[in-house]
C-alpha cells in the first residue's frame, strides 16, 4: 500500500524545491530551540529580579509548556482555517505579541506579566509546531521523514547551545556581586537595583519582537508550497470513509503517549545530570559539563539519522535500536556509580535523538484529513516535559536521585513497543 498522506508529494517537490523549503522550516526549528532554552537563563534571572523562592521561579517552566497542551488542539481548528503557512507566520506573530508583554513585565517588575509573556510564546510555539513538524513529515517521501526531523533537531539544538550564552551575558552579567550587595543594600536602593536588574531584559526582548514579526511577513510571502492534507487519494478516501474521529487511529494516540514519555525522559536526561553528578560525589565544577555532553550526544544521533536513514536504517528500525539503547543506558546508570553512572544519563541524548524525528511520521502515517488534528495531539505530548521531570523528582525526595531513574525504563519499554507493533495498530 502507498503513503497517502499527501496527494502528490513527489509533484510537490518538484514544483517547489524541498531544499528551499526544508531550509525555510530549518530556520524555524532554529528558533523553536532558542526561545525554548532561554528558560535556562529566566529562572535564575527573574528569581533574583523579581525575589522569588524555587518553586515560584520555576512557574517559568510550567507557564511555557502548558501553552502546548491548553493550546494544541485550538491550533489544530486554527491551521484547518489558515492552512500550514500561513498559520506558521501567525504562530510566529503570536510569539512576538508574548515578547512585547515582558517589556511591561521588565518595567513594573511583575512576575505575573512574565508569565504571561511566556505563555503567550508557548501559544505561538504551539501553533508553529501543530504546522512546521507535521509540514516536514509530508513535505516529500514518507520513508525519508524521519532524516528531514533530525535536520531539523540540528538546528533546534545549535540554537538551544547559543540561546543562553546570549541572554545570560546580558541579563546576568555582574549579577553575583549584585547578589552579595543587595544582602547588605538599603530597602530603598535595593528596589532601584532590581529594577535595573528587571530592565536589562527589554532591549533583547524588542530585539526578539522585531525578529519575529520579519520571519512572520518573510514566511507569509515565501514560496512554501501548501499542502492540503484535507484531500486524499482513492484509496486512503476508502480506508477513512467510515472515520469521523481522531480517537478511531489508535496508531496515533499511542504515537502521543510514546511522546509524551519521550519528552518526558528527554528532559530528565537534560535538566537532572548536573545535580545527580554532584550527588554521585562529582564537583559542581565539573558536573555543570555533563548537561553538555547530552546535547553533544543528541546532535550525534542526528546525524547518524541523517546519514542512515532511509538508506541504510528505516525509521521504525531506528526507533526500536533507540529504545534499546535508553533501555541499556538507564539500567547501566542505575547499576553503576560515579562517573560512569552519570555518563550513562548524559549519552542518553543518542538515545533519545532519533526518537522525535521516527514517532512523528509513523504516527500521522495515513492520517489524511485529520492529519492537522493528530498533529495537535502531538504536539500536547511536549507536556511530558512538564510532568515527567515532577515524577523523578518525587522519587529522588521518596528513595535516592538514583533509584529515581528507574522512571525512565517502563518510558523506553513503551516507545519500544511502539517501535514494534504499535505503530501498526489500526482500526478499519
Amino acid at each position: 500500500m502507498k503513503d497517502p498522506i499527501i496527494a502528490n508529494p513527489v509533484e510537490v517537490n518538484k514544483s517547489s524545491g524541498t531544499n528551499k523549503s526544508i531550509f525555510i522550516i530549518g530556520a524555524l526549528f532554529f528558533i523553536f530551540g532558542f526561545v525554548t532554552w532561554l528558560n535556562s537563563v529566566l529562572i535564575p534571572y527573574l528569581q533574583i529580579a523579581c525575589e522569588l523562592n524555587y518553586s515560584e521561579a520555576y512557574l517559568v517552566t510550567f507557564a511555557f509548556y502548558i501553552a502546548y497542551l491548553v493550546m494544541a488542539l485550538p491550533s489544530a481548528w486554527i491551521l484547518k482555517i489558515t492552512g500550514f503557512k500561513k498559520g506558521m507566520s501567525l504562530g510566529l506573530l503570536v510569539m512576538a505579541v508574548g515578547s512585547l508583554i515582558f517589556v511591561p513585565a521588565a518595567y513594573s517588575r511583575t512576575y505575573e506579566l512574565f508569565l504571561l509573556g511566556l505563555f503567550v510564546q508557548g501559544t505561538g510555539l504551539a501553533i508553529l509546531q501543530t504546522a512546521a513538524n507535521p509540514y516536514v513529515t509530508i513535505l516529500g517521501p514518507i520513508e525519508s521523514a524521519a532524516k528531514r526531523i533530525s535536520i531539523m533537531g540540528i538546528c533546534n539544538k545549535v540554537a538551544g547551545s547559543i540561546a543562553p550564552i546570549i541572554l545570560g551575558a546580558i541579563a546576568l552579567k555582574d549579577v553575583d556581586a549584585l547578589v552579595e550587595n543587595l544582602k547588605t543594600m538599603p530597602t530603598a536602593q535595593k528596589i532601584v537595583e532590581l529594577d535595573l536588574l528587571s530592565e536589562r531584559v527589554i532591549f533583547p526582548y524588542l530585539v526578539m519582537m522585531a525578529v519575529l514579526i520579519v520571519l512572520a511577513i518573510l514566511i507569509y510571502f515565501s514560496t512554501l508550497p501548501e499542502v492540503d492534507t484535507d484531500q486524499e487519494d482513492e484509496e486512503l478516501a476508502n480506508t477513512n470513509s467510515k472515520k469521523t474521529s481522531i480517537f478511531q487511529f489508535p496508531h496515533l494516540l499511542l504515537g502521543a503517549l510514546a511522546l509524551f514519555l519521550y519528552v518526558g525522559v528527554e528532559v530528565i536526561a537534560g535538566d537532572t545530570v548536573i545535580s545527580y553528578g554532584v550527588a554521585q560525589g562529582i564537583s559542581f565544577a565539573n558536573a555543570k559539563f555533563f548537561t553538555t555532553y547530552t546535547l553533544i550526544a543528541m546532535l550525534v544521533g542526528y546525524v547518524i539519522g541523517i546519514l542512515c536513514i532511509p538508506k541504510y536504517l528505516s525509521q521504525e528500525k531506528a526507533l526500536k535500536i533507540s529504545a534499546i539503547i535508553g533501555l541499556v543506558l538507564g539500567l547501566a546508570a542505575i547499576f553503576t556509580d560515579g562517573f560512569i553512572s552519570v555518563l550513562c544519563i548524559s549519552l542518553l541524548g543518542i538515545a533519545n535523538a532519533l526518537v522525535w524525528p521516527a514517532i512523528w511520521p509513523m504516527s500521522i502515517s495515513g492520517l489524511g484529513r485529520f492529519t492537522k488534528v493528530g498533529s495537535s495531539f502531538l504536539i500536547m505530548a511536549i507536556a511530558g516535559g512538564a510532568i515527567m521531570p515532577l515524577v523523578y523528582g518525587y522519587f529522588a525526595d521518596l528513595s535516592s536521585p538514583q533509584e529515581a531513574y528507574w522512571v525512565v525504563i517502563p518510558c523506553y519499554l513503551f516507545i519500544l513497543f511502539f517501535a514494534t507493533s504499535g505503530y501498526k495498530i489500526r482500526r478499519d
